[in-house]
């Protein structure tokens, strides 16, 4: 089965303009995903997929493949499809660009997925919530699966409310999606949904067309996302911290 693995990357993003550009311990943000995630031991191949001619450059620059495309996606899944067009890959992986400390375990996971389970068009990841602040974060994306693991829903609010199970464990999503090729190109023409609308989530408009969405509970370490100056340098201050560890022990 071959997998392709896409990083969608815009420059104007809303909190961060310039954001993956931005520069962490001398790499820039994007060179330090591309990085993680060609450790994966699954993908035949990795792109980064912009409309952004200082972002082309900036990837190249460091060795990186990337493909220009258009600039009206409303979404980074659309821009993963456009990348995906003129690739045979059987299966390809949305690889979120804000997280310079991604473990390629979970691009292997979300592979994994699509490998094992025929029945499942797409695939993500979620986390035990172990930070209790994280549950009112609207930044921190909840999922609930059915008994097989299939999303039920992903939100922003915290769910389930545990009004009487309250040893119900809590999830949180991990943005990194596997799709079937076919399926992807299905989702790029998919109508928007009152719900994906409402919780500026992508992935709602699957489950709201009536599609499934497989989710597993990762082995990997979530790594912190970068969405605003203040992640930027939480960031930068992990990377110095374990470069730094590197070096000595060296």
């Amino acid at each position: 089965m071959r997998v392709l693995g896409v990083i969608p990357a815009r420059y104007a993003s809303t909190r961060l303009p310039g954001k993956p550009l931005a520069d962490i311990c001398g790499k820039t943000l994007i060179q330090r995903v591309y990085e993680r995630a060609a450790l994966s031991r699954t993908l035949d191949r990795l792109v980064v997929a912009t409309d952004d001619a200082r972002i082309l450059e900036a990837v190249r620059a460091f060795g990186g493949e990337c493909l220009m495309t258009s600039p009206g996606h409303p979404n980074g899944t659309c821009r993963v499809a456009e990348a995906s067009k003129h690739d045979d890959a059987e299966v390809v992986i949305n690889i979120q660009g804000d997280e310079p400390l991604l473990d390629p375990v979970m691009i292997d996971e979300a592979a994994g997925v699509l490998r094992e389970d025929d029945e499942a068009l797409s695939s993500t990841l979620c986390a035990p919530i172990t930070d209790p602040d994280s549950l009112s974060d609207p930044n921190t994306v909840k999922v609930v699966t059915d008994l097989r693991g299939y999303a039920l829903f992903f939100s922003r609010s915290p769910i389930p409310y545990r009004q009487v199970r309250t040893d119900i464990p809590l999830f949180q999503h991990i943005g990194i999606y596997g799709f079937r090729r076919d399926f992807l190109f299905t989702y790029a023409d998919l109508a928007p949904t009152p719900l994906s609308e409402a919780e500026s989530l992508e992935q709602l408009r699957i489950l709201e067309h009536g599609f499934k969405m497989k989710v597993i509970v990762t082995r990997g370490k979530p790594g912190p996302s970068v969405d605003t100056p203040k992640d930027l340098e939480r960031v930068r201050t992990v990377v110095a911290a374990a470069e730094k560890g590197s070096f000595e022990k060296g």
